[in-house]
């Protein structure tokens, strides 16, 4: 396994911000950015009504020192009462229920507004209803609907208030009982038939200026609806980008995400960099796998390599590839760090203290044990992106190859970690992981294939490992 890795020297994994995306995910990241927004928007939009009620309530009581504003407190509560049921029945998509309670919402503001206060002892004409410019009180209504809705649930709101606004003006109009005493009053303080007088009518439903409340409000809600699809198309484009910080996350430990995604230098620009290297894999697999059921064998390379994953970006390293029973990753990449080298060692004893845990869960469920050889190497690389549209991240060099060939070395020398001695010298200097080296052992003038020159290695027999501390 390692042979074929380690011959062609090339760490490839996919750039997934640079493959086709997967319909499938995006709609997946999509519907659960959507449902995201939908529940925070409504639980916002519930929590600015009732603020927006209990003022409202407040400064009535203030213009209105009177026991008839019950009324608008009663209908104050039934807007509250509605929006925490709209808040509860909203959902992303297309409910019927949802719209069925915006439409409440608006019906009982219209009816709330035109109709005569019942408690008021005044009899006053019902013109007089639309002269307290009550109207504004819809854009509260619009407002906290762009926190919740879609675009095109805002122009809704817009079209029904208005629709509901000209009809409800039309009703007034029809069946009003006019005052003609007020209105020979206007004249004779005014002047018939002058347009002062007109406008002081206490008959005038002011039709121009209806229309011109109508109109404005169609605007706004045209405006702040054009603005929510604006947002929305943000929301989308920040889902596809945290679905691309998750297509990352699964090759590159956190950190490494957060460097990657603040980092405006490209990486395909080609540098050599010192880094760890380091292969693992399993003994024997293909011994144990043979006559096993496939679904088995693939759930414990699953379990393995899980386990091995979880080490590597825990140690801050890279997760190159897997490589069928094992995987290769890199410390130091893209980003070089001040522990490259204690990393790598560090990862290569918590994967074997990570294998020492599973096994003894494995043997009091009577399965056998997995163990693994694990090759480790400091030196030179050359990274950078290969590839034209469709892109590989590569990390190659003779380091590449001596980690493989350590990892090999493994079965011959009895161990479960072999290092090499230029990463022995690299956790020296960096002062970091002194004491991870204690129960190493040196192997010396160890010949490693395709190197003309023995290397001196240092290994951990396997009898002692499981006192080895893992940093």
């Amino acid at each position: 396994m390692a042979d074929t890795a380690a011959d062609t020297s090339l760490s490839t994994r996919q750039a997934e911000t640079n493959q086709v995306a997967d319909p499938v995910e995006d709609s997946q990241y999509a519907a659960a950015a959507l449902e995201t927004h939908k529940r925070e928007g409504l639980e916002l939009a519930v929590r600015a009504r009732f603020v927006a009620m209990a003022v409202i309530s407040v400064f009535l009581v203030w213009v209105n020192p009177a026991w008839d504003v019950l009324y608008y407190h009663g209908i104050l509560f039934l807007l509250c009462v509605n929006g925490w049921l709209i808040q509860r029945y909203g959902r992303v998509g297309h409910s019927r229920a949802e719209l069925f309670l915006i439409f409440l919402d608006l019906l009982i503001m219209t009816v709330g507004i035109v109709a005569p206060n019942p408690f008021s002892p005044d009899d006053l004409p019902l013109a007089m209803q639309y002269r307290f410019d009550n109207f504004i009180y819809f854009f509260v209504i619009l407002a906290g609907g762009t926190l919740a809705f879609s675009w095109r649930t805002v122009i809704a709101i817009g079209v029904w208030t208005s629709v509901m606004w000209a009809v409800a003006l039309g009703l007034a109009w029809y069946y009003a009982k006019p005052f003609p005493e007020l209105a020979a009053a206007a004249a004779a303080a005014f002047g018939a038939g002058t347009e002062l007088a007109v406008e002081m009518d206490p008959n005038n439903f002011d039709f121009p200026l209806r229309i011109q409340e109508i109109f404005v409000f169609l605007l706004v809600a045209l405006t702040l609806a054009v603005s929510s699809q604006r947002f929305s198309r943000l929301l989308m484009s920040n889902a596809g980008l945290e679905r691309e910080r998750a297509n990352l996350s699964r090759y590159f430990s956190p950190n490494v995400v957060n460097q990657l995604s603040q980092n405006d230098e490209p990486l395909k620009q080609v540098r050599s960099q010192d880094v760890g290297v380091l292969f693992v894999d399993i003994v024997g697999f293909t011994r144990m796998s043979a006559g096993q059921d496939p679904h088995r064998v693939i759930e414990l390379l699953r379990d393995f390599h899980g386990r091995m994953e979880r080490e590597v970006f825990r140690h801050r390293g890279t997760l190159d590839k897997y490589l069928g029973d094992g995987l290769m990753a890199t410390f130091g990449t893209p980003m070089a760090g001040p522990q490259d080298a204690t990393d790598t060692l560090a990862c290569a004893l918590a994967m074997q203290k990570a294998l020492d845990d599973w096994n003894r869960d494995r043997r009091r469920r009577g399965e056998a044990e997995i163990c693994a050889g694990i090759g480790i190497h400091y030196g030179e690389t050359v990274l950078g992106d290969i590839g034209a549209n469709r892109l590989e991240y590569a990390v190659i060099g003779t380091a590449v190859n001596v980690a493989a060939r350590l990892e090999e070395m493994t079965r011959p020398l009895q161990a479960r970690i072999v290092m090499s001695d230029d990463l022995r010298r690299q956790v020296l200097i960096e002062h970091s992981g002194v004491d991870l080296l204690e129960d190493f052992v040196l192997k010396d003038a160890q010949d490693i294939r395709g190197l003309d020159q023995a290397m001196r290695v240092w290994c951990v027999p396997i009898s002692r490992l499981s006192e080895t501390p893992t940093g």
